[in-house]
């Protein structure tokens, strides 16, 4: 309980943190917050244009159906990415001041699901322009985004802490999410993988979720919640694994930074 206690102590902090990277993502940007929309658009429109040529896919409204895979996609690979680099570029503040350092992975998380936030207007905006209206369905948006949240927060304790020591893991998580992307179903449905290969889909906590926001924007139905409830169960114990081996590994930080 100490680490709630810790980051409720210095809940100013964690906020001022969030408040600063969402900021200065954008600080001195003539677009500002408008890069939350273009950056992905910018993506949806070389997939669209792309993937439907070399996969001949005949999936109605396609556009949507990637839409709905891409955005929680770049959430998620977003926050890896970052996670690998977060503790190195705040060396010197951890050299020089205490505070708990579990703040910044947490706030990580915390600004980059802000921009996510903003980035499922998209979402929004293409099932409106498409026709295809919203359902009731989409009430579990927020579950979709807590177990995501949980599952990154844990991911990023233990990519932060690791590359402390272990430098050469920012480049391999590159590499990892390169291939990790193609083997979620996010440009392509589940239903085209053979059945002999589709138990390899099931380890993937990606899949769950990103067909979680599918079912509930593109497909209007039922998320498999019990699906989700197993990857939230995954999500905790990452967690608590996660926060385990950043509070093993924290006591050296000052000394390898």
């Amino acid at each position: 309980m100490s680490i709630f206690k810790s980051v409720y102590d210095y809940r100013e902090l964690l906020k001022t943190s969030v408040t600063k990277d969402i900021g200065g993502k954008y600080k001195n940007s003539f677009l500002g917050v408008l890069w939350s929309f273009v950056n992905p658009l910018l993506q949806i429109i070389v997939y669209a244009i792309i993937f439907p040529l070399i996969m001949r896919n005949n999936i109605e409204n396609y556009v949507v159906f990637m839409v709905c895979g891409l955005i929680p996609w770049n959430y998620f690979s977003t926050v890896i990415n970052r996670a690998s680099f977060t503790m190195i570029e705040n060396g010197n503040i951890i050299k020089k001041v205490y505070f708990p350092r579990e703040i910044l992975p947490l706030s990580l998380v915390t600004s980059e699901s802000v921009t996510f936030l903003i980035s499922s207007i998209i979402i929004l905006g293409f099932v409106l322009g498409y026709g295809m209206g919203l359902s009731i369905f989409i009430l579990f948006y927020p579950m979709l985004l807590l177990i995501q949240y949980i599952l990154l927060l844990g991911i990023s304790l233990i990519v932060s802490s690791v590359t402390v020591y272990f430098r050469d893991l920012q480049h391999f998580l590159g590499v990892i999410l390169q291939l990790l992307f193609y083997a979620t179903p996010i440009v392509y449905s589940l239903d085209s993988i053979p059945q002999e290969f589709k138990w390899i889909f099931n380890f993937n906590p990606m899949t769950y979720i990103i067909q979680g926001y599918r079912d509930i924007f593109y497909y209007q139905q039922m998320p498999d919640i019990r699906g989700l409830l197993v990857i939230f169960g995954v999500a905790i114990l990452l967690c608590i694994i996660g926060y385990l081996i950043f509070n093993k590994l924290q006591k050296r930080f000052a000394e390898e930074l």
